[in-house]
């Protein structure tokens, strides 16, 4: 057996899958947590901006109150004082802080001194101003760097006296987050590495016992019986171990019974009267026993893997006829030269494989030439016997009938014995006569003079010649003829004898009261079926 590369081994699948669900896994954990992370730094922020913002609201709403912008030495000290707030806040918070007058004017500023006093033109502060409460916004400045935006205005008894605009680095966050992400694929690599190796040791655990399966079915396939599969533990593998073990024995008895079987059979094959030929799909000899070689003179080299058209002499299509047709039997005569002509009787046995049909075919050759021999001399004997007793019985008939005629001086006593001995005489006649009929059919001399008949009137004619012989014995007979029958072509005279033969037999073994039946049918395009049917012994 070829070995099995790596990558198209179990051992690499079942890596490839721990490795997949660990990598899955750490994919959605970490999807999770870092969205879920991100999502609560920023909202922690956002929260963290907007308390500041109320907080610096808190503390520069009594400024913004006391303020008087007409009078510059109070704007200025107004100045001073939320410049002082601001930069106190900008301490511990690094963002920019604006404090915004209702007005729309910068009053104070952390960072940027050169846009105080100005007119605020961030469109959000402008919306706070006039009511509209805004969301925080995130903005990138002309460095790239990217800030939320917060405004939150500063109310008096519901009114609006000013607000507080506070832009936020999100730089830290940012990068909080990259070292956030950076850990998790860190520990998703080491996950993955461990994951490849417990999972080169739990494959192995599970490959292993099915390697040496393996091993074990390949040493089985090539004949080796005596290996075992070392398999331990009680788990599914465990049990496919043992139930290999169990099929392992189970298949060594079933082959030795298939080769006891097979030695029975060729035994049996070996020594058989009949000679024996098996076919393949084919026609080409599989098998041929001993008897079969000698009745066709051949050795098996010569027989063996030969088409059995050849070897028996006979065409393949009328092969095909006996071993699918109705007619499987064929008697065929084998003239050796060293040896006188024997007569076999060859009979044609399809093999059928379910779902493929017939898949060749067995040969059967019995040897008939003695049979036949038997039968030649019966028939001999019937026609000799019979030509010697004709003769003699016609003459005592004849001369029993001159004793009839007067011979005799006690005609009482000669008459009788006259009788009797006449109805034998004609009784054994008969016999010979259908002795010789018997002989003349079986050695195919008799003639037949066939003429187109009506067999629902012969059937009808055999009914009335017996209705005598019924009524006395209350037995009903019934004639059924199909309607559609043509008239058939054979000898009226010799099918009424057969027809009387079978009807008087029928007669004389039914009882009172029974039935017989007569029918006609047609059996096929050629041929029609002649049944005489009784309800006796």
């Amino acid at each position: 057996m070829a070995g099995v590369r790596f990558y198209q081994s179990i051992q690499f699948k079942l890596i490839i899958i721990y490795v997949l669900l660990i990598l899955i896994a750490m994919q959605l954990i970490s999807v999770y947590f870092v969205r879920t992370t991100e999502n609560s730094i920023m909202s922690n922020f956002t929260v963290s901006l907007n308390n500041q913002a109320n907080l610096i609201a808190e503390y520069v709403k009594p400024y913004l109150l006391n303020a008087d912008e007409n009078d510059s030495d109070a704007s200025g000290n107004l100045y001073d004082s939320l410049n002082a707030i601001v930069n106190n806040f900008n301490q511990f918070s690094d963002a920019e802080i604006q404090i915004i007058s209702s007005s729309g004017v910068v009053l104070s500023s952390s960072l940027n001194q050169v846009i105080v006093g100005s007119k605020s033109t961030q469109a959000e502060v402008n919306r706070t101003l006039n009511g509209f409460r805004g969301q925080a916004e995130d903005v990138v400045d002309e460095l790239g760097v990217r800030k939320r935006a917060l405004v939150t205005p500063i109310t008096n008894d519901n009114a609006i006296i000013g607000a507080v605009y506070i832009v936020a680095s999100l730089e830290e966050l940012y990068e909080t987050m990259d070292n956030i992400n950076r850990i998790f694929i860190a520990g998703t690599m080491i996950a993955l590495a461990l994951t490849a190796f417990l999972g080169v040791i739990l494959a192995n655990t599970i490959t292993s016992p099915i390697k040496e399966i393996t091993r074990t079915a390949t040493a089985l396939a090539e004949g080796n019986f005596n290996r075992k599969v070392k398999v331990s533990g009680n788990d599914e593998i465990g049990q496919l171990g043992a139930a290999f073990t169990n099929m392992r024995d189970r298949l060594r008895e079933a082959l030795s019974a298939n080769e006891e079987e097979r030695d029975k059979l060729s035994s049996i094959l070996a020594n058989m009267s009949d000679g024996v030929l098996a076919t393949d799909d084919m026609g080409r000899v599989i098998v041929v026993n001993r008897r079969a070689r000698q009745m066709l003179h051949r050795e098996a080299d010569e027989i063996m893997n030969r088409e059995i058209s050849e070897i028996l002499g006979i065409e393949k299509a009328k092969i095909d006829e006996y071993v699918s047709g109705a007619h499987p039997t064929a008697m065929l005569k084998f003239d050796f030269t060293d040896d006188e002509p024997l007569l076999v009787k060859v009979t044609f046995t399809p093999i059928h494989r379910r779902g493929r049909g017939i898949t060749g075919s067995i040969i059967v050759l019995q040897d008939v030439t003695e049979q036949e021999k038997m039968e030649q001399s019966r028939r001999d004997f019937v026609a000799n016997v019979s030509h010697e007793l004709r003769t003699p019985l016609t003459t005592i008939k004849s001369y029993l009938e001159a004793l009839e005629d007067g011979a005799l001086q006690d005609p009482q006593l000669a008459g009788r014995f006259v009788s009797v001995t006449r109805n034998e005489t004609e009784r054994m006649i008969r016999l010979v006569n259908d002795l010789l009929h018997l002989s003349r059919l079986d050695s195919r001399q008799a003639i037949l003079h066939k003429e187109p008949t009506d067999l629902s009137e012969m059937l009808d004619d055999v009914a009335d010649r017996f209705s005598f012989q019924l009524n006395q014995k209350s037995i009903r007979i019934v004639v059924s003829c199909d309607p559609n029958l043509p008239h058939v072509w054979l000898d009226p005279d010799q099918i009424d004898q057969v027809l009387d033969n079978l009807v008087s037999n029928a007669i004389k073994y039914t009882t009172e009261g029974g039935r017989i039946e007569v029918r006609a049918e047609r059996t096929n395009a050629d041929f029609v079926t002649v049944t005489v049917q009784d309800t006796g012994i």
